[in-house]
């Protein structure tokens, strides 16, 4: 019987370029809570302890804060987003 790991993205998201490329992507999609799980990903694939210490927030605030259905704040998302080395921008629709 063949076993298989359970698929998890924060093992891939090693670098700046393939962070930004999966979180774009998940912006691109109607579902907020797309972008709350890429989010959540990325915060621990760079390690939420770290990430809480860098937002001054908890770290259960962190994780309830990037569940799906969570409606986190405007000021928790920047801190959180800051604090992963990320920088969100607004560009003209294509179409």
């Amino acid at each position: 019987m063949t076993r298989f790991t359970p698929f998890d993205a924060a093992d891939y998201l090693d670098n700046e370029e393939t962070i930004a490329a999966y979180l774009s992507a998940a912006l691109e999609d109607d579902d907020p809570d797309l972008f709350l799980t890429a989010v959540n990903d990325v915060a621990r694939a760079r390690g939420m302890t770290q990430l809480a210490r860098d937002t001054g927030l908890g770290r259960e605030s962190l994780y309830k804060a990037l569940a799906p259905g969570a409606k986190p704040s405007y000021d928790t998302l920047l801190k959180v987003v800051r604090a992963l080395g990320v920088t969100l921008r607004a560009e003209p629709s294509q179409g």
